[in-house]
């Protein structure tokens, strides 16, 4: 029992090695990765379930199975030493033995796979449900989230029994060449009685050896059931852990400048959506704006306004061209550097589920009470914050559920603010607020645009009219760029 516990914590050990680093290696990888080729379920199912099978596969199961095969082998020994021609005999069995284990592990294996995607399809329809319940009570989708759930557990379903069919089978078919064995031995050592002058205690003592190491062999089935699930759950872990990211956010080489002016140009830049690679959005798309300058960027949906953002963010690399801050390629800079010096407010504000005053803390590592405090009195968002039950410690929901849009919005200001970055991105903050909260946010945006490169996405003329420039854009291209300036100031 020590020794099984021995195994059982190094098992748990190493599930929560890879456990952590998978994570790492998930918040290592590139936006591309999370477009194209996996979902938020699929990687939370991998981290809960899967790690599971690894822990079983790498745990009290390898104890076990060691133990089974040393019974095994010291059976066969014992067996060689009181009667080695009937053992041999015995033996020519073994072949088959392993020929139909290995064929039960290749199934199961695959079947354990295809069950695991099926297991991560459900929990994304679990996820998706429970994340927009408001959404499914208001058009009473209860009935169509269950019937989603269900159906994608019939392929879970199905792998489950072909799993166990394999199991079944393949157990069968390993203890009918067992009781053959031993018929066989029985046969055999009889002869060898007659005809080589074995005793029958000799005989028994082979027959019960090799019987107890057979047995052995049986048992040890599901050790290899366990084995083959927990290595289709590593492999495909194992698979994400080694991929190596275009743009690797953990890449500690490139430059590090004292600071920068914030000089943005978009050269001769061609750009597609990794999940859309036959869609051109850029087709030789140039931009420029001055430090210390505000441009807005206007035009229909799908232009790709939102697009120079994420470059800018460098969410992604041009095929083509080059994004250039203050002269210097992005590639160049060090990207975690380069990332605190740009920050981000999109039109759907992302607030974790926790304080309002952790939401703000997430801006910058190590913030002060009295940093945090600061950035809600320039997004006008302290007058809100006080009057929570509990100030800057009221939790927000989640997704910020507790809050309004525009208090969302003033939340995710703060946290841009509190960075102090010298780009600021606004992908159209203010487009989905009524006009009172429309005017209130646009008041804590032209606080903090001061003395800031700034480029922001909007449609409405109450946002772009404090720009300096505006730079209309229709399919990918620039087709009018207006100093806005000389009309409204």
């Amino acid at each position: 029992m020590p020794e099984m516990s021995c195994w059982m914590v190094t098992g748990e050990r190493q599930a929560s090695r890879i456990r952590s680093l998978y994570l790492k290696t998930i918040l290592r990888q590139d936006v591309g990765f999370f477009d194209k080729e996996i979902n938020t379920w699929e990687i939370v199912g991998r981290m809960s379930g899967d790690t599971v099978l690894i822990q079983e596969a790498m745990g009290e199961k390898v104890g076990t199975f060691i133990q089974l095969t040393a019974t095994f082998v010291g059976g066969f020994v014992i067996a060689f030493i009181k009667g080695w021609l009937l053992t041999l005999v015995i033996l020519s069995s073994i072949p088959l033995l392993v020929l139909s284990g290995a064929f039960m592990g290749i199934l199961i294996s695959k079947m354990a796979s295809s069950g695991q995607t099926a297991y991560s399809v459900a929990a994304t329809v679990v996820e998706q449900t429970i994340g927009s319940i408001r959404t499914v009570a208001l058009f009473t989708g209860e009935k169509q989230a269950i019937a989603n759930y269900n159906n994608s557990l019939i392929k879970a379903y199905n792998s489950g029994v072909q799993e166990g069919l394999a199991s079944g089978f393949g157990m069968g078919s390993v203890m009918l060449i067992v009781m053959c064995s031993y018929a066989l031995a029985i046969w055999f050592g009889g002869k060898m009685i007659l005809e080589k002058g074995y005793t029958g205690g000799e005989v028994i003592n082979v027959v019960f050896t090799v019987l107890t190491g057979s047995m052995s062999l049986g048992q040890a089935s599901p050790c290899l059931s366990a084995f083959a699930a927990g290595q289709a759950a590593a492999y495909k872990m194992f698979e994400t852990i080694d991929r190596k990211p275009e743009i690797d956010a953990y890449d500690t080489n490139g430059k590090q400048l004292h600071d920068i002016r914030g000089d943005i140009e978009l050269k001769d830049v061609y750009f597609s959506y990794p999940a859309r690679p036959d869609e051109q959005i850029f087709d030789g798309f140039s931009l420029s704006i001055p430090s210390g300058t505000t441009a807005a960027l206007v035009g229909e949906s799908g232009s790709g306004k939102s697009t120079v953002v994420s470059l800018i963010e460098r969410f992604y690399d041009p095929l083509a061209g080059e994004v250039l801050i203050d002269g210097i390629n992005l590639k160049e800079f060090q990207l975690k550097w380069i990332r605190q010096k740009i920050g981000l407010v999109s039109q759907e504000p992302v607030l974790f589920t926790c304080s309002t005053k952790d939401n703000i803390a997430y801006g910058k590592d190590g913030a002060t009470t009295e940093e945090i405090r600061a950035a809600a009195e320039l997004a006008n968002a302290a007058k809100f914050v006080d009057k929570l039950p509990q100030g800057l410690d009221t939790m927000v929901g989640e997704h910020g559920t507790q809050l309004s849009g525009g208090q969302k919005q003033r939340i995710a200001i703060a946290r841009a603010i509190l960075k102090d970055p010298r780009i600021l991105l606004l992908d159209e903050a203010t487009s989905a607020l009524d006009a009172e909260s429309e005017r209130i946010v646009q008041e804590a945006l032209d606080r903090i645009m001061i003395n800031r490169t700034t480029v922001f996405v909007a449609h409405r003329l109450s946002t772009v009219r404090n720009a300096d420039t505006i730079a209309v854009i229709h399919r990918g291209t620039i087709v009018e760029k207006v100093h806005i300036l000389i009309l409204f100031k």
